[in-house]
C-alpha cells in the first residue's frame, strides 16, 4: 500500500493477442524510454525492473476459437504474470504492470488477489476506461479478450481465464469502479447494469467533475477491502492528449482530469498496485501517449506539483 516512498516492481508485458491492431506489444518499451525507471528514483522508491514477459506474434499462431481468440497464449501470459505480481508484492513492493493489451489486467488483478485472498482480504479495482470490457466469449462481436478482462476477474467467460491461480471470482462487484465508459457495446451495457459495478460515464463525469468522481471511486473500491488496484487504459483520456491507442474515443477527460484522479489516488494511501494498458507506439505522435502515461504514473505515485 502507498503511504510514503519505497519499493516498487516494474513488470512489462509484451502483450497484442487481445487486440485486433498490432504494435501495442511495444507499449512496455515505449513507456521505459520515457524515463519511467528513474523518475520513479527521482521520487524516493527504489525500483526493480523484472523485465517483460514475452508473447508469441499472432503470426506464429493460429486462431482455434474465434470467439475468444489466441485463449491459451493469453493464458499462458496472464498465468506467469499474476506469478510475477504475487512475487513482487511478496517482496514488500508495489507492482507497476505495463501493457501491452488489457487482457494483461486477467493476470494483474489475479495475482494482486490471489496475494491477499492467502490473507482472508479482498481487493478493490478502479477499472479507467472508455470502453467497459466487460463481454464474454458469448457476447464479444470481435472475440478480442482486451473486451473481457473485466468480466474475466468478476468470474464470467471462459474458465481459463475465470480460474487462473485457482479461485474465481478475483474481485466483487461492490468493490470496483469504471471510470470514463463512453463506448460500450448494446449487451456489454446490459450486463454492466446487471453486475452491481458502479459505472461512471462521461457524462457523469462532466456534471459531477473528476474530484467528486474520484472520491466516491476510492471510498467504494476501499471500504470492504486491503486497498485497490488501480488499471489505467491510456483511451481513457480524450485522444487529443493520448492520440497512440488502438480504439481512440472523443470525449474523455482532459490531461489535467487525468492528473487530478491519480494526485487523489496517491493522497488516498490506499493504491495496492498500478497497471497502465494500450499504449502503441506505432499509432502515437512522438511517444506523446507513453510519456503521459509515465507523467500519470508519477502523479499516482505522489508526485505534486510542489
Amino acid at each position: 500500500m502507498l503511504n510514503q516512498p519505497g519499493k516498487a516492481a516494474i513488470i512489462g508485458v509484451l502483450m497484442d493477442l487481445g487486440a485486433d491492431r498490432r504494435g501495442v506489444d511495444m507499449g512496455p518499451s515505449a513507456i521505459r524510454v520515457a524515463d519511467l525507471n528513474a523518475r520513479l528514483e527521482s521520487l524516493g522508491y527504489t525500483v526493480e525492473d523484472y523485465g517483460n514477459i514475452s508473447v508469441r506474434n499472432a503470426e506464429m499462431m493460429q486462431i482455434v476459437d474465434s470467439s475468444v481468440k489466441y485463449l491459451p497464449e493469453i493464458k499462458e501470459a496472464c498465468d506467469q504474470l499474476a506469478k510475477d505480481v504475487e512475487t513482487a508484492l511478496d517482496s514488500g513492493a508495489i507492482p507497476i504492470v505495463l501493457g501491452g493489451d488489457h487482457s494483461i489486467a486477467i493476470g494483474s488483478v489475479s495475482g494482486l488477489s490471489s496475494f491477499y485472498h492467502k490473507r482472508d482480504q479482498r481487493v478493490g479495482v478502479i477499472w479507467f476506461d472508455a470502453h467497459g470490457d466487460m463481454n464474454t466469449p458469448e457476447t464479444s462481436p470481435s472475440g478480442n479478450i482486451h473486451g473481457m478482462p473485466f468480466a474475466a476477474i468478476l468470474g464470467h467467460g471462459s474458465e481459463e481465464l475465470t480460474h487462473i491461480g485457482g479461485f474465481s471470482p478475483k474481485v466483487y462487484p461492490e468493490d470496483c469502479v469504471l471510470i470514463g465508459a463512453r463506448s460500450v457495446d448494446p449487451e456489454e451495457a446490459v450486463a454492466l447494469r446487471a453486475s452491481g459495478i458502479r459505472v461512471i460515464t462521461m457524462r457523469e463525469l462532466d456534471e459531477r467533475g473528476m474530484s467528486s468522481v474520484i472520491d466516491e471511486a476510492i471510498w467504494l473500491a476501499s471500504r470492504r477491502t486491503a486497498g485497490f488496484h488501480v488499471t489505467m487504459d491510456m483511451d481513457f483520456v480524450d485522444p487529443d492528449f493520448a492520440p497512440g491507442v488502438g480504439t481512440p474515443v472523443p470525449g474523455g477527460p482532459t490531461y489535467r482530469e487525468s492528473h487530478l484522479a491519480m494526485e487523489k489516488v496517491a493522497d488516498s494511501g490506499k493504491m495496492l498496485s498500478f497497471e497502465l494498458t494500450e499504449v502503441n507506439p506505432v499509432l502515437d505522435i512522438s511517444n506523446k501517449t507513453a510519456q503521459l502515461g509515465v507523467e500519470l504514473i508519477l502523479s499516482a505515485f505522489g508526485k505534486k506539483i510542489m
